[in-house]
């Protein structure tokens, strides 16, 4: 009798430490789900949040104006880039990382509503490199600071790199965010690689360990690899670069997502594959062999103005590309739908055509939906329930650039949906950070 009193007794114990676990999120972290508070003029209500931001189907949490993420904009109001997310393996802490004129800003969401400015890192020493390489996009350098700037998180370090200067990739430890007291702090990196000076992104494949640089100043701007097993001793593995006609240089390459191929090509499967925005064309390249990567298949489309960025739907069927010059044109805001059941083939299926003319820029795939930030539109958000007919329907949106919808290069820059807790944050050019919780 006892010994059954003893097994259940640990089932219960056992049972209670598995409820109590925590989930693990995009990094690879274990993140974990709380009660968001919201104050009440920060719901959407009657499509307004806090009386001034247009809104369907997401609430206000915070925001973090762009003085108190400690940035320093530009004369013409530019003040925040890209931005990311990062959760800290141990405790479970949500971190906003949000890129700006001059370094990164750490932003602890503990509290999502009472976000906490950790500190920022600081950029680069060696931004101010005189090797003597310059590209176009250098012509646009603000002395040691730029306007563009973009990382990504592997193994709980942050990659960054910049574009319009000599910048190199930063590395930096997150785990120091831990150690914190006093903030905000200022950092410095803790590694630097110097293998490039300017770029415009980086991808990273987590089950891999490779970083991939595009639009930097060395194989015309292609595809720069690096192996970043080793956070402190990154290595150069190869480089892609095809015959692509852009705007700055032949290859060049704006943004790419690379994975490991799991899609519904068997050719391909288990290989590490590219999907390039690459200007003039979407590119698809094989780069399991670093040392031989090969151009699997090139496509335009009908009013390509710049293929900038875009992302796979999670079974790797299809990708959607956005475009940032297209609505130049006079169309509206434009997501292009691209099969990828034959890699070797890709096949445009579908455009769809947003209710607003403001410019698209970054987007990112989440379960059934992609959520992407477009400039003076904001955040939207798009259901994938109709891909297959090459359809997409918008289900939400929050909008951060209440001025407009002009076709100019001001408001959400890009956001990052991959939370544990649900919450999405958006980096907003000149108005800031915006902690948003869709309620779908």
């Amino acid at each position: 009798m006892k010994s059954h009193v003893l097994i259940l007794l640990i089932f219960v114990l056992i049972l209670g430490i598995s409820c109590s676990s925590n989930s693990t999120n995009d990094d690879g972290a274990e993140g974990f789900n709380s009660s968001i508070e919201i104050p009440e003029e920060f719901e959407c209500v009657d499509g307004l949040s806090n009386g001034m931001y247009e809104c369907n189907n997401i609430d206000l949490v915070a925001m973090v104006t762009p003085e108190n993420l400690l940035a320093e904009p530009l004369s013409d109001g530019q003040a925040l880039n890209d931005i990311w997310g990062w959760t800290d393996p141990e405790t479970g802490t949500e971190y906003a990382l949000v890129g700006l004129v001059g370094g990164v800003t750490f932003v602890d969401l503990s509290t999502a509503s009472d976000p906490q400015v950790v500190g920022k890192l600081e950029e680069s020493e060696s931004a101010s490199g005189s090797s003597g390489k310059t590209r176009k996009r250098a012509e646009v350098m603000h002395e040691d600071k730029s306007s563009w700037r973009d990382f990504k998180v592997y193994q709980n370090h942050l990659y960054v790199v910049s574009d319009g200067q000599f910048h190199g990739m930063q590395v930096f430890d997150l785990t120091r965010l831990r150690e914190v007291e006093n903030a905000p702090v200022m950092f410095r990196e803790d590694y630097h690689y110097d293998g490039f000076e300017n770029a415009h992104n980086i991808a990273i494949n987590k089950k891999t360990g490779y970083g991939y640089v595009v639009g930097s100043d060395t194989y015309g701007g292609g595809l720069h690899i690096i192996d970043l097993k080793s956070p402190f001793d990154p290595q150069f593995a190869g480089f892609h670069s095809d015959s692509t006609v852009g705007f700055d240089f032949t290859g060049y390459v704006h943004d790419t997502q690379c994975v490991v191929y799991d899609g519904p090509d068997t050719n391909y499967h288990g290989d590490e594959i590219c999907i390039n925005s690459a200007e003039s064309h979407l590119v698809v390249a094989n780069v399991t062999d670093k040392e031989n990567t090969q151009t699997i298949a090139k496509s335009t489309y009908e009013n390509n103005g710049y293929a900038h960025q875009g992302w796979l739907t999670e079974d790797h069927r299809y990708f959607l590309l956005g475009d940032e010059f297209d609505e130049r044109r006079g169309l509206s805001t434009q997501t292009y739908i691209w099969d990828l059941q034959d890699l070797d083939n890709p096949e445009l299926i579908g455009v769809h055509e947003a209710n607003t003319t403001s410019i698209d820029h970054n987007q990112y795939i989440k379960g059934n939906n992609t959520y992407q930030a477009n400039y003076t539109a904001g955040l939207r958000i798009l259901s994938l329930d109709n891909i297959g007919d090459g359809e997409l329907e918008e289900v939400a949106y929050f909008d951060t650039f209440p001025d407009d919808d002009n076709q100019v290069f001001d408001g959400a820059w890009s956001n990052y949906p991959f939370f544990e807790s649900g919450i999405i944050i958006v980096s907003d050019i000149s108005n800031g950070l915006f902690i948003l919780d869709p309620t779908l």
